[in-house]
């Protein structure tokens, strides 16, 4: 028995600290409050609530009119909406309760509806409950009619020309970011400004809706205050007609005045807020500062006001201090102006002397030794490709070509540093490679490069031409006849992307040449935790960054990616243990890797088309290899190799005219010769050996060579 209250106390304990921890969090304590205003609504408020909801209700709209006074913009006060709505909802549901007890106790006496609306209410009548009457109708007129009226139109014109504004705001940013004037940084914080602005306007728009419906609604509950108050004293109460319309008219007076004052504040704060959109700073400085911005101005005002107040019958005395104060002002604002110029002039000097570079000095004579790994080199005529929104889809598209060659490759694509160079034709593009020439092409900068996947003429007018990359037959066409291209099933690019696909094919063919040492070790040091132990057991003890950089480029010379770098390593450290010869370890770090290479070979079927040496020609190129260790060479008779590239020349042609691609397959020991020859004549060849062909892999012979 003695134990229960202890429980009791303890469960008591607990729910408290649940409560007090919840009413912590900001969500939990919005939540409360709004339906607090909910209860309100519906269940009756004694007159010491009433009198404090009144209260907070007044300092709520205090304090929204000082917050719209004080932002520099109106995004800064983006919540206003909301807010509005909430606080619509607080005066409703306290109309509502000061409501329920002027009807039910509007008899007893003027404090029946709380302190407050009683103190309004005698302050405004003065004891003539007609005059009280005729200001608060004045004041509901000027809310309902002037101010909440202005200020919904205002927001409503506001929001449409902020979303017909939008597309053209957009298309300045992405301009600006073309040519280069601000960051990608900078533009997305523009985008999400100039989103945040019309999402803004739109909702001040329905918000505008709250204070108008609030307005009409404080009309009709007034009107019912007054009308239903005094039929109820009069026909239930037993009240003389005076007496009723002296009390009830007092109390809805008092009412109208404790919930339409914040609503006139509040409305105020709606107008201030729309009205300002055009203009920064806080309010008194964005009106002030334009209102005595033209001294010339005040000075007419001051000139206009003095001649009113010369008139016969006026008041000379308020009339002649205005005059000579706005004279004043004239006279002395320009030379604050003045002074203000001269002293932000000084400013600006002081700063630009501050962050004047220093003299430059004579550039070193060894940073004349610096190459550019790669770089693209456009004719006069191409310019266009950088300084306009094609130009920009070019750097973009060679941006997405280093993300994409870092996953294809497993190397990050040096830097392309894009150039003009006037002894170019106008339409000729140059790729250079380490300062070498590597590649070259002509676009035409506002047509369209159409080829046929059949090698069939092209039926459309146009200027023939080789496309650069692959050297196949294509048409330059103009930009209204892209959909008859495609519906005949032609191939269509843009000049931008002719150029990133060469650019991409020049870089494969020359990735080798590309990873430097220092690459070498850049990729060793990014490689996780987790594989920092094979680093660190392979690397250098058994092989040195430059054999490991040697064993990279024989394996990116013929386009097997390297992101697999720890596999790599694993077979670098099986073929150290037998072997230091290069060509050796490179063979059998790819038969570690047979299953990246047989997929990568692999067709859309599903298999690998394969064409095999012949046993005679295997055996040829086995007894032409001399010497032993690092000293192996081919050496086969010339007649014999030139038998050996046509017979290689005519199987893969009449291959290509079916559409097929096939890999070369021979067995291990002489592929790396075999390559070597074949890379003369058919780079694009792929040489495999047995080793390399996964288990699990799908094969296809197509022939023998």
């Amino acid at each position: 028995m003695t134990d229960q209250p202890q429980t009791n106390v303890g469960s008591a304990q607990d729910a408290l600290r649940l409560i007090g921890q919840s009413l912590k969090r900001g969500e939990v304590g919005f939540a409360i409050a709004i339906l607090a205003i909910v209860v309100v609504l519906i269940i009756p408020l004694p007159t010491f609530l009433l009198d404090v909801g009144l209260t907070i209700s007044f300092a709520f709209s205090v304090l929204i009119l000082m917050t719209v006074l004080s932002i520099q913009k109106p995004l800064e006060f983006s919540s206003f909406p909301t807010i509005l709505l909430v606080s619509t909802m607080l005066r409703l549901a306290l109309n509502l309760a000061s409501t329920r007890l002027i009807l039910g106790h509007g008899h007893e006496g003027v404090d029946a509806a709380g302190h407050v609306i009683a103190t309004f209410g005698q302050f405004i009548m003065g004891g003539n409950f007609i005059i009280g009457v005729t200001v608060f109708g004045i004041l509901m007129l000027v809310n309902f009619s002037v101010i909440t009226k202005g200020s919904g139109r205002i927001a409503e014109v506001a929001a449409r020309f902020t979303l017909d504004a939008m597309p053209g705001k957009q298309m300045a940013i992405d301009a600006d970011l073309s040519a280069g004037l601000i960051e990608e940084a900078e533009a997305r914080k523009r985008r999400k400004e100039l989103e945040d602005e019309s999402q803004f306007f739109g909702a001040m728009d329905g918000a505008s809706k709250f204070v108008r419906g609030d307005a009409v609604a404080g009309l009709v509950i007034t009107f019912l205050n007054i009308i239903v108050g005094m039929i109820i004293g009069i026909a239930q109460k037993d009240m003389e007609f005076l007496e009723a319309g002296q009390t009830y008219t007092l109390l809805t007076v008092g009412d109208g005045l404790v919930s339409q004052i914040p609503a006139l504040l509040v409305s105020l704060a709606a107008g201030l807020m729309v009205s300002k959109s055009g203009s920064t700073g806080s309010t008194d400085k964005a009106v002030f500062g334009q209102l005595t911005f033209y001294p010339t101005a005040l000075g007419l005002t001051s000139a206009v006001v003095l001649a009113i107040g010369l008139l016969p019958g006026m008041p000379k005395i308020p009339f002649g201090l205005l005059a000579i104060g706005l004279a004043a002002a004239a006279y002395y604002l320009p030379k604050t102006k003045l002074m203000r110029q001269a002293l932000e002039a000084e400013q600006e000097t002081q700063a630009a002397a501050a962050a004047a570079p220093a003299p430059v000095a004579d550039e070193p004579i060894s940073t004349a030794l610096a190459i550019d790994l790669v770089r693209l080199e456009l004719g006069y005529g191409l310019l266009s490709l950088i300084n306009s929104e094609v130009g920009h889809r070019l750097t973009d598209q060679i941006k997405g070509l280093r993300r994409q060659l870092a996953g294809e490759i497993g190397i990050i694509m040096p830097a392309v540093r894009i150039q003009d160079n006037l002894q170019l034709p106008p339409n000729t593009y140059l790729i250079r490679i380490k300062e070498i020439e590597a590649g070259r092409g002509d676009v035409r900068p506002n047509m369209l490069l159409c080829m046929d996947p059949r090698g069939d003429r092209i039926g459309l007018p146009g200027e023939a031409t080789t496309e650069p990359t692959f050297g196949l037959p294509a048409m330059w066409i103009d930009g209204a006849y892209r959909e008859e291209a495609l519906f005949k099933g032609y191939t269509v690019v843009d000049p931008p992307t002719v150029v990133t696909t060469h650019l991409t094919e020049i870089i494969k063919d020359n990735m080798a040449d590309l990873l430097s040492y220092a690459e070498t070790q850049k990729l060793l040091d990014e490689m996780g935790k987790e594989h920092q132990k094979l680093v660190g057991d392979v690397v250098p003890t058994q092989i040195t960054i430059g054999g490991l950089q040697r064993v990279l480029q024989n394996l990116l010379g013929e386009r097997v990616s390297v992101r697999d770098l720890p596999t790599i390593l694993e077979g670098v450290a099986e073929a150290t243990a037998y072997t230091r010869n290069m060509t050796q370890i490179t063979e059998h770090v790819r038969a570690r890797l047979a299953r990246q290479i047989s997929d990568s070979n692999t067709n859309d079927l599903g298999f690998i088309p394969l064409v095999t040496l012949s046993p005679e020609w295997e055996q040829a190129f086995a007894e032409s290899i001399v010497g032993d260790g690092d000293e192996r060479q081919l050496s086969m008779a010339p007649s014999r190799l030139q038998q050996f590239i046509t017979a290689v020349r005519q199987s893969f042609e009449r291959f290509a005219m079916q559409g097929e691609a096939p890999v070369l397959l021979t067995s291990p020991l002489i592929r790396p010769f075999v390559r070597s020859i074949i890379e003369r004549f058919r780079p694009a060849t792929v040489v495999m050996s047995q080793n390399e062909i996964h288990p699990k892999a799908k094969i296809k012979t197509l022939g023998q060579i």
